[in-house]
């Protein structure tokens, strides 16, 4: 039986970058200026810096200009909320990104909150939350858009498809949920306290893992020819490994998606188109 194919997440972000990178050029031609990205990050954690890096050097191939701020890891709330209250007033500025985790003692949901919805380019606030969850355009997190375009470039069905989603985080799952739903696919939540997720998870045309615990999808967890979604990313000794056991569940599927080289580069992808989205309804 021949292995199921490999959804290849960097083509399918390089065509993106590829047709964000046109939207900039028109869009700066007709305003003069390009979209502008503000990336604030808190605190000193290595992932993060490199996560942010990573967005900034995206920014710069596609013509989006980048605009960094950094605070202390022990800048207080008053000051993050001040730091974003410029940005939501400053004209330069079209999407604002909080690069998360924050440090401990600032309240994430309140911080995020305070981001313009129209400069949320995470897709985060109240106010872009609500609109996805009622069928509203919006402002979509990242990765949850990212994961929608690698099931159509695998041609998978979901109008009536039964997904099952593993993880039910506001940033991946809970949006992923609303997404799928206004493709008319049957959803499932699961999360930790979920009866016999096993079971569950092998009713699913389309298997969506997003629990940051390492292979915890097995080949006993998923239904023959099923499109399996991973995205989950954890540093171990053995390198990157996501949440889905890929070797053995390869056998199985229909698609696939790798660690890395999946979801990884949507993420930055549909975050660039956001920032052109949110400059175009700006103006």
């Amino acid at each position: 039986m021949p292995g199921a194919m490999i959804i290849d997440g960097k083509q399918v972000a390089a065509g993106i970058r590829a047709a964000v990178k046109s939207d900039v050029e028109r869009f700066t031609a007709a305003h003069g200026e390009p979209p502008g990205l503000a990336t604030v990050l808190v605190g000193d954690d290595e992932a993060s810096q490199v996560y942010v890096a990573g967005k900034h050097k995206a920014c710069a191939e596609v013509g989006i200009n980048s605009l960094g701020h950094e605070l202390q890891a022990s800048a207080t709330a008053k000051e993050v909320r001040d730091l974003l209250g410029d940005l939501n007033r400053s004209p330069q500025v079209d999407g604002i990104l909080l690069q998360l985790p924050l440090p401990d003692h600032l309240d994430t949901a309140q911080m995020t909150g305070v981001i313009d919805p129209l400069k949320d380019v995470d897709g985060l606030t109240p106010t872009n939350a609500g609109l996805l969850a009622q069928g509203n355009p919006a402002l979509v997190p990242a990765t949850p858009s990212g994961v929608i375009e690698l099931l159509r470039a695998s041609e998978t069905p979901l109008e009536g498809a039964e997904a099952v989603i593993v993880g039910r985080s506001e940033l991946v799952g809970r949006p992923l949920a609303f997404l799928l739903l206004a493709e008319n696919s049957t959803v499932t939540l699961c999360h930790s306290r979920t009866r016999d997720l096993a079971g569950t998870c092998r009713r699913a045309d389309v298997l969506v893992a997003a629990t940051g615990r390492p292979k915890l999808v097995g080949a006993e967890m998923v239904k023959p020819g099923a499109t399996v979604i991973d995205v989950g990313i954890t540093r171990t000794d053995d390198g990157l490994v996501g949440d889905v056991d890929f070797e053995a569940v390869q056998a199985l599927a229909r698609a696939i998606t790798p660690v890395p080289g999946g979801v990884g580069p949507m993420t930055i992808a549909m975050l660039l188109r956001n920032t052109v989205t949110a400059a175009e309804q700006r103006r």
